[in-house]
């Protein structure tokens, strides 16, 4: 039709077969304890939004996608974890980036390439990470966090197939004097 105009699709690149809610009951939470180590299994939803894309400096383009992780832990139903944040792809430079906040005052931007599917087969890979004063992906934590369980690093892998999300991420902390790496593990399905 003369004078209509209509958007260009938005493109989320290796993030698009996000976009769902995912449901999982094979969790591990391992966390650290002063007298050693937790082991939490857990289930949870994790729901990934379409945002769409804005624009940065006028020069780069990021798409975006919105994320709530709700998880509880199977030996009493209650909420042990409740995480949300964003997913971004900068296409133009193959980047992918997590921004997070968990409210216990810790917030995290991990940043990775996106290489393509996982070699041998046509699962999609993304892996991003973070360091404490790294100056591109870095960890930010209130002062009573940084002196009594200071988060040093993160790193996050989904491994996403068709109806299937698996992740891993490993915070390493320094708690009760020593360093603990904290890992969570999980395997989704998609929900229709």
């Amino acid at each position: 039709m003369p004078g209509k105009t209509t958007k260009p699709k938005i493109d989320y690149g290796p993030m698009k077969g996000l976009i769902w809610t995912w449901k999982g009951d094979k969790g591990m939470d391992i966390a650290p304890e002063a007298d050693g180590r937790e082991e939490n299994p857990y289930y949870e939803t994790l729901t990934f939004q379409d945002i769409g894309d804005v624009t940065n400096a006028e020069s780069q383009v990021l798409t975006i996608l919105h994320y709530r992780q709700i998880v509880r832990r199977k030996s009493n139903n209650e909420v042990f974890h409740d995480q949300c944040g964003y997913w971004m792809w900068d296409a133009a430079a193959g980047i992918v980036m997590h921004s997070l906040v968990i409210p216990r005052a810790v917030a995290a931007l991990a940043g990775g390439k996106y290489l393509g599917a996982a070699e041998g087969n046509k699962d999609i890979v993304l892996e991003v990470s973070a360091k404490l004063g790294d100056p591109d992906w870095g960890i930010l934590q209130s002062p009573f966090m940084r002196d009594k369980a200071r988060t040093t690093a993160f790193t996050h892998k989904i491994t996403l197939g068709k109806r299937m999300l698996r992740y891993s991420e490993t915070t390493m902390l320094e708690i009760y004097g020593k360093t603990f790496e904290h890992s969570d593990q999980n395997e989704l399905t998609r929900q229709d």
